[in-house]
């Protein structure tokens, strides 16, 4: 089990105003949330202009490869940022600086073909699954069992909803006895329950700015690291004292 840092994601600038948005800011921080417990990073490269970009994924994993050796660095492929096929595949193609892993949304039509440029590359991947659907298209891949973990990724906001379809999702995975590691996140009202969900499932977990900027408590957090810092705290409890 681990807890990975998910830093900024497709916020946008006013989300919060430690938003790790430039090449340097996401170094800085994610050397922050190791320090504080992450054990992986998950990173949304920005381009120049503030942008998404597949295009600068080398120059940020160089960076945040340089402020944290040893931690494994991950990327989305998610078909919005270069929002073309084709600009995808080409960008992928062209890495040089091969992040550790990459996540792949099975909502979208071209992840089979991500996935195997993905392979063909060397990177891990992370397979991204949303909904029960998402769940029912993996487990009919012929190579679904080369995927480095499976992504359960929940967006509904009603708790109970969020719970009933993360626990389809396994179900589908259960039942086609795909037995990945898993990686459960909720976003902004599900991200503790999340959390809470995932230790006691002995699965992994993410939290960061791209999931949600308040803790378990509902304060909005300082930065990042405090966000780590709050989930490594559910899934290591401090030791009984005397």
């Amino acid at each position: 089990m681990i807890v990975q840092a998910c830093i900024n994601g497709a916020r946008p600038r006013d989300f919060h105003p430690e938003l790790p948005l430039t090449v340097q800011a996401m170094a800085s921080d994610a050397a922050a949330c190791v320090a504080a417990g992450a054990a992986e990073l998950h990173i949304h490269p920005r381009g120049a202009d503030g942008r998404e970009s597949l295009a600068a994924v080398d120059e940020t994993v160089f960076a945040v490869r340089k402020a944290c050796p040893g931690t494994f660095v991950g990327v989305s492929t998610g078909a919005w940022i270069e929002n073309d096929v084709e600009r995808t595949r080409a960008a992928i193609a062209g890495w040089r600086e091969l992040p550790d892993y990459a996540s792949v949304n099975l909502s979208e039509a071209d992840a089979p073909a991500v996935m195997g440029l993905l392979r063909q590359r060397g990177v891990g991947i992370e397979a991204g699954l949303a909904t029960t659907e998402d769940a029912e298209r993996l487990v009919t891949f012929a190579d679904r069992d080369r995927v480095l973990r499976i992504l359960i990724e929940i967006d509904i906001q009603d708790l109970n909803a969020a719970l009933d379809e993360a626990h389809g999702i396994a179900a589908v995975l259960e039942r086609a006895e795909l037995r990945r590691p898993i990686l459960l996140h909720g976003v902004d009202a599900t991200v503790w329950p999340f959390v809470e969900l995932a230790h006691r499932k002995r699965w992994s977990t993410r939290v960061g700015l791209e999931d949600g900027r308040t803790l378990a408590d509902g304060r909005t957090a300082k930065d990042n690291a405090e966000i780590v810092a709050a989930a490594v705290a559910v899934f290591r409890p401090a030791p009984l004292s005397g």
